[in-house]
């Protein structure tokens, strides 16, 4: 039997989430907002993924704030017009494959905020230039030539846990099953727990327990507000000696499911342009073994996993508990179906697509293939 198709429960307040298989698209920017808002191509990209044989699809980095945007062009629900908007597309995407639970990351980028489009260099937007002015925990800038960020006040830390919570209220009305926390990659939470973005000297600055403050308090607010699966993703290291590693990881796990956190996603670095991240198959799987042994928490594992069997394997170890993947998606929106042929597992799939199998694919959605007249 395939770990990779055998099913898990993500626990939860309000009972837990029952997913048929251990395969999740991780969230992926897609920068095709317009003012914040969910457009037809978020229609369309949503609708295709959540027929890709994962049981959990995540929707991309979405703003809790306009400020809080990595780019102009990126998702935000932070008013009834961006909720709006979202639901509208979600609920239509929805309809085409009620099977796949929908998962939702609540974000705010920080000092990585005001970014010019990817394609475009992503390098800090002026104010002219249609940008805003970035804040983070400390004025450090994200690169050396950049103009430093504004220093957040208690008082601007509060608006921001304020619209985490609000936003969290807006993803139930959404019906979204999971919430994941993003305090990865150099935005605004991860900036909080390292030391190269976090030089404050009041109570959130300085010794890890005051690095993890804030990142927990808004945790804990979220966690006050919503009772479906919760989680957090997390960049386990920041590929800079002496800055955040796997070890302060493992004790922010910790505390995060003393907190009633329910999964957390395993990523890395983001925060610092020094980074020396050793790319490799596997890469970032290490630190998904040590801090689920650390936390016993459900974990899941992401980074250069491309092939299901690498995916099965990493299961079989008891190096995680679930396997995400996410440009590996976009180049194959059917990675799942590919998978539970390769593996002699199962999905579910739209009727409309059953006779498109290959003949040594045709038990992937355990159903024969129906011809035409």
């Amino acid at each position: 039997m395939s770990l990779l198709f055998t099913p898990t429960t993500l626990p939860s307040p309000d009972g837990g989430l029952v997913l048929p298989n251990r395969i999740v698209v991780a969230p992926m920017c897609q920068y095709q907002a317009v003012n914040g808002e969910a457009t037809d191509w978020h229609l369309m990209h949503w609708g295709n993924l959540l027929n890709s044989g994962a049981a959990l699809f995540t929707i991309e980095a979405t703003g809790v704030l306009p400020e809080g945007r990595i780019t102009p062009a990126c998702l935000g629900l932070w008013d009834d017009r961006t909720e709006a908007a979202l639901a509208d597309k979600l609920h239509r995407a929805r309809k085409l494959a009620p099977h796949t639970a929908v998962c939702i990351q609540l974000a705010h980028a920080g000092r990585k905020a005001s970014s010019k489009l990817p394609w475009q260099g992503g390098q800090l937007l002026a104010r002219e230039e249609g940008g805003w002015e970035p804040v983070g925990p400390s004025a450090l800038p994200q690169l050396p030539q950049e103009p430093p960020p504004v220093e957040l006040t208690r008082e601007g830390m509060e608006r921001v846990k304020a619209a985490f919570v609000e936003a969290a209220i807006r993803c139930a009305r959404l019906g979204v099953e999971a919430i994941e926390l993003h305090a990865a990659h150099g935005y605004l939470m991860h900036e909080f727990l390292s030391p190269i973005a976090n030089q404050r000297t009041d109570a959130y600055g300085g010794s890890l327990e005051n690095r993890m403050r804030f990142p927990l308090e808004v945790f804990a607010a979220l966690r006050s507000a919503f009772r479906g699966v919760l989680g957090v993703r997390i960049s386990a290291s920041d590929w800079v000696e002496g800055a955040w590693d796997v070890e302060q990881s493992a004790v922010f796990a910790q505390q995060l499911k003393a907190l009633g956190c329910d999964f957390i996603h395993v990523s890395s670095g983001g925060v610092s342009p020094q980074q020396q991240i050793a790319l490799g198959a596997n890469y970032q799987v290490p630190f998904a073994k040590r801090i689920r042994e650390a936390s016993g928490m459900l974990t899941t594992a992401v980074g250069l996993i491309t092939e299901p069997q690498q995916a099965e394997d990493i299961l079989q170890a008891g190096d995680a508990d679930l396997i995400a993947l996410a440009r590996a998606f976009l180049y194959n929106p059917r990675w799942g179906w590919h998978a539970a042929a390769a593996l002699g597992g199962q999905v579910e799939g739209n009727p409309v697509y059953w006779r498109c199998l290959p003949r040594e694919a045709q038990s992937v959605f355990g159903k024969v293939a129906v011809g035409t007249r």
